[in-house]
């Protein structure tokens, strides 16, 4: 794959063949030579085919290989003439992060940290096919859930009103359709609200070892040696199911309208098509069960913050600071050749990333831009950055998501053989559990890129601003 190098951190691949755009990919030199040694840069050029994508197709720093897309993918396709392809969004649709404050210090939690993430354990139900945290719900119940998102959750006592405005799109994707979605979605996400599920899902307790853009910090209430919560999760088995279902439609589809695509996993369908506007309405849906999903495991775990500690909801603190998509795809308006434009944004493993000012971000933090989570592994670090203007006109508001794989799973279950997994993290100061031993050997830190390395290439580009980094000090896996 021909790739040269535009600057420091950005490089481009050329527009040959069938691509309509060229392929845009941030990352530093030795960055570089590591994502060549898999297929995601042929997926970005691949993505550059697809009809309406307008400017580039890009791709974050922790790029890797994934299906259709890569796994840090992001393209805009045009309202008129454009596409919208399951692929391009992923199987874990609104998978995310949530970011929650806290009025508590690393003192007054470490102590009991052993204790407290037993309880998150026992509160958050974790691994594959987990479920129960709250009861099965009602097939009309769980329409309502994929109407309304995050707001079901909080008419329910799961949290305040007041969270709502500090989740992207308010916790809900208007419009959404649940006569879009088939039986077998309905069936597997009836029980499975409230729970993390596995992979490199987590609740992550960690604590603010360091602040780097203060007046950010302070609009969003942290300081030093303060606690955090970190929850990554999505739409478990009811988004996998939907984005399962709608391939195979949109397979069809793609033969159907004569798109011609250079990898059947970019099977996709025109905005404007019945197969389309499907896809869409049931995607909603399962954004807005991973927006419900998330506000109930807060929930759950300021419960078990409160019963470990023996401290009330208001000496714990729980503050929402915001809660971000990383797998979705959005109407949004950008930019492109001067002119303002409405576009089908996809983002695939990667993080919307307005800059100060934009009105679809919270009033109040209007004035530094809007907050960008990226988790490390279960390691070492985590960050929270904010969006800058130079993201609006450079990535369509995007960023990336987390570390990125640079391991997969088998090859880190082969290096992690013989190693007590759970002893080393304990020496870094962190405590686990997890369902399985096998889940802690593939998310293990070696199998990732160093955050740290992932979150200076965009802050060096002016994508995004560091505002704080988090050590964690405890964390519950499938």
């Amino acid at each position: 794959m021909q790739v040269k190098q535009i600057n420091e951190n950005l490089w481009e691949i050329p527009k040959t063949g069938g691509m309509r755009v060229p392929g845009r990919v941030y990352a530093s030199r030795e960055m570089m030579q590591r994502i060549q040694e898999d297929k995601s840069l042929e997926q970005v050029a691949n993505v550059a085919h697809l009809p309406g994508i307008v400017k580039y197709s890009l791709a974050m720093p922790d790029i890797h290989w994934g299906y259709g897309f890569p796994i840090g993918g992001v393209c805009a396709t045009r309202r008129d003439g454009g596409v919208i392809s399951p692929g391009g969004v992923g199987y874990d649709i609104n998978c995310g992060v949530r970011l929650v404050g806290t009025g508590l210090q690393a003192e007054q939690v470490l102590p009991r940290i052993r204790h407290l993430v037993a309880s998150l354990f026992k509160h958050v139900p974790t691994g594959v096919g987990s479920s129960k945290a709250i009861p099965k719900l009602s097939r009309s119940e769980l329409r309502d859930v994929a109407v309304r998102g995050a707001r079901w959750a909080v008419d329910r006592g799961f949290g305040s009103a007041a969270h709502l405005d500090r989740i992207e799109e308010q916790g809900v994707l208007a419009e959404a359709d649940p006569e879009a979605v088939d039986e077998r979605p309905w069936q597997r996400g009836a029980d499975q609200l409230g729970t993390l599920g596995s992979g490199n899902h987590f609740l992550e307790i960690g604590r603010v070892e360091e602040i780097y853009h203060h007046p950010a910090a302070e609009v969003f209430g942290l300081r030093p040696g303060g606690i955090v919560v970190l929850i990554h999760c999505g739409s478990r088995g009811f988004g996998y199911q939907i984005c399962d279902d709608y391939l195979k439609v949109t397979l069809e589809a793609t033969r159907k309208y004569g798109i011609e695509i250079p990898d059947r996993q970019l099977a996709c369908a025109p905005l404007d098509s019945r197969e389309g506007k499907a896809y869409i309405g049931a995607m909603r849906c399962a954004a807005n069960y991973a927006f419900a999903n998330r506000q109930v495991i807060m929930s759950l775990a300021e419960q078990a913050f409160c019963e470990t500690l023996g401290i009330t909801q208001r000496e714990a603190g729980f503050n929402l600071v915001y809660d971000i998509c990383h797998n979705i795809a959005k109407f949004e308006r950008h930019e492109v050749d001067g002119q303002m434009m409405e576009v089908c944004m996809h983002r695939k493993g990667a993080t919307r990333a307005f800059g100060p000012g934009h009105p679809d971000i919270p009033a109040e933090y209007r004035g530094v831009g809007q907050p960008v989570l990226i988790p490390g592994d279960m390691g070492r670090y985590s960050f929270l950055c904010v969006g800058t203007e130079r993201a609006m006109t450079d990535t369509f508001g995007s960023s990336c998501h987390g570390a990125g794989r640079h391991m997969s799973r088998k090859k880190a279950m082969a290096q992690s053989k013989g190693r007590d997994m759970i002893r080393e993290l304990h020496e870094r100061g962190v405590e686990i559990q997890a369902t399985g031993l096998r889940t802690i050997a593939e998310e293990m830190p070696h199998a990732y890129k160093d955050v740290a390395d992932v979150v200076n290439v965009m802050h060096d580009a002016g994508i995004t601003l560091k505002v704080a980094k988090f050590k964690p000090v405890g964390v519950i896996k499938g």
